[in-house]
């Protein structure tokens, strides 16, 4: 009788503290579902950057391949991630291969670093909420999109 009353004080706690949940914050459910997130530009976020930035992410979003695409603008570099829909994923290379194309052309002068990974995809996400938050400095924002770049140029 007493192991059947533990055991269901057990289950009942597990249960209570398993439901203690505040929601899933943007960058942990940004694989699941579409996110949307706004470009940003680190640093100066001058209007000239952030048309850039705008006019980016517009170029990238009219693929009808892809379903979310991030932007983010550094001192030099414009990481643009993406998340390619399901049944196109057979085609990643032909893809990234017109998006590099179509970005080279059209921003001559910028340099791109362009990824379909998820895990760089949600960093991306990441860096963009943390920039949200006032207390996040540029120069932590610049060395943490470094780090991403850094991934990207890994996993290549």
């Amino acid at each position: 009788m007493r192991k059947c009353l533990f055991l269901l004080m057990m289950m009942s706690a597990v249960l209570v503290g398993g439901c203690n949940n505040d929601g899933p914050k943007e960058s942990g459910i940004s694989l699941i579902k579409t996110t949307n997130p706004t470009p940003v530009a680190i640093g100066k976020n001058t209007k000239k950057e952030l048309d850039l930035i705008q006019s980016v992410e517009k170029d990238i979003e009219g693929f009808k391949e892809l379903y979310d695409v991030a932007v983010v603008k550094g001192k030099e570099d414009i990481l643009v991630a993406y998340k390619v829909k399901h049944m196109q994923r057979f085609h990643m290379k032909k893809i990234e291969k017109k998006m590099n194309k179509l970005l080279e052309e059209k921003y001559p002068d910028e340099n791109f670093i362009v990824s379909s990974d998820y895990k760089i995809f949600l960093e991306a996400v990441e860096l963009e909420e943390n920039m949200k938050d006032s207390n996040y400095s540029g120069k932590e924002a610049e060395k943490k999109l470094q780090e991403i770049i850094e991934m990207k140029k890994e996993l290549t």
